[in-house]
């Protein structure tokens, strides 16, 4: 029937997108089928800003045609739209809270910083890779301590928040000249922990095809 909406998940999404990957990988862990749909972020499609007319952004998730946007909130949409018993999430409320917190802190910081990173030159350069690490240092001390996952002893909530942004380390690495893992050893060791999980290892892209792509990014923006 014309006009008819769609049932069922769609993910409107774009391929290196650590905000739509941290969506497919809570997508994997519950086990939901969906369908997805890559988006061209230069010629945004008429259902891309028909379903988030307000940012006009990835990623979108689609349940049965009603649009959910802004990537925090699609997991917890999904945790909560498709059942308790296998949560996402801790079931301590302080626990909860505070993943919340350092999903919030890696979403105000670490994506713009890493971006800083690779457009700056000179000083303001020097000045985003000082504050990377310090980030990634943060992270490492305050979310992760002496513990297997962000969460825990288990993959959760913060694990699939941060994750995504492991596949960027490589390109961040080389614009800034430093060394995750020198820097943050356990940091390094809790992502390749991650990068072997199923959910993880099919859904992130891997480091030097993100390095290209920030290298054709370069390109366009006529930054050499």
């Amino acid at each position: 029937m014309a006009g008819e909406k769609k049932q069922g998940l769609q993910l409107l999404d774009f391929w290196v997108s650590p905000f739509g990957q941290r969506c497919r990988i809570a997508l994997a862990e519950k086990g939901l089928p969906y369908e997805y749909l890559e988006q061209d972020l230069g010629n945004k499609s008429e259902l891309l800003l028909r379903s988030n007319p307000i940012h006009k952004k990835i990623p979108v998730l689609l349940h049965d045609g009603r649009p959910v946007c802004e990537s925090l909130i699609i997991v917890q949409y999904i945790d909560e739209a498709f059942g308790p018993a296998s949560s996402l999430y801790d079931s301590d409320p302080y626990a909860r809270a505070q993943a919340r917190f350092w999903a919030d802190y890696v979403d105000k910081k670490l994506y713009d910083c890493g971006t800083r990173l690779w457009k700056l030159k000179g000083e303001a350069q020097a000045q985003a890779r000082k504050e990377m690490v310090e980030i990634l240092k943060t992270l490492e001390e305050g979310a992760l301590g002496d513990k297997e996952f962000l969460g825990g002893d288990a993959f959760g909530f913060l694990d699939l928040v941060v994750v995504p942004f492991t596949s960027w380390f490589l390109t961040y690495e080389r614009h800034g000249e430093f060394s995750v893992e020198k820097e943050c050893p356990r940091l390094a060791a809790w992502a390749k922990r991650c990068r072997e999980r199923e959910s993880v290892a099919k859904t992130l892209s891997p480091p030097e095809k993100v390095y290209e792509f920030v290298g054709g990014m370069k390109k366009r923006f006529g930054i050499e």
